[in-house]
């Protein structure tokens, strides 16, 4: 993948709906050169799929990161208990003061309260913060 692939997905991440004419012009390349890369780009995997984007504000639930610090020897020793959660859609070991953090998607505040009052009775558990998502501005993931 060269600079102007690269460059095509940038205008494509931005606006899927963008007309090759369009992200020609953004490319500098001609129109029929970038309709044989997002071609190229398909057929290999690299475009995956053309998605919808709902604003925050049209979306329903709860989103929160928990960052957690246990006394475990090890963070896989932790993970088990979070699998009972659906809700739970991330969780990553992290470097720093807290062991893991862990992305939350749920109906209502309450959910998150009642998983993060679970998870914080664990006798493992030292610590638990919560950071409450108000606002995405960016996201590109596929």
């Amino acid at each position: 993948m060269d600079k102007f692939d690269q460059a095509i997905l940038a205008q494509l991440r931005n606006n899927a709906r963008a007309s090759v004419s369009s992200i020609a012009q953004q490319v500098n390349l001609s129109r029929s050169s970038v309709t044989e890369r997002i071609k190229k780009m398909e057929n290999n995997g690299t475009i995956k799929g053309y998605h919808v984007s709902i604003s925050e504000a049209q979306k329903s639930g709860v989103q929160a990161y928990l960052e957690i610090q246990h006394c475990r020897s090890r963070c896989a020793d932790v993970v088990p208990m979070l699998r009972k959660f659906p809700e739970i859609e991330t969780c990553h070991g992290i470097t720093g003061d807290m062991d893991l953090l862990i992305y939350v998607k749920a109906e209502s505040m309450q959910r998150i309260h009642e998983i993060r009052e679970f998870i914080d009775n664990q006798a493992d558990i030292v610590k638990i913060k919560t950071h409450v998502v108000m606002s995405e501005w960016i996201d590109n993931r596929s």
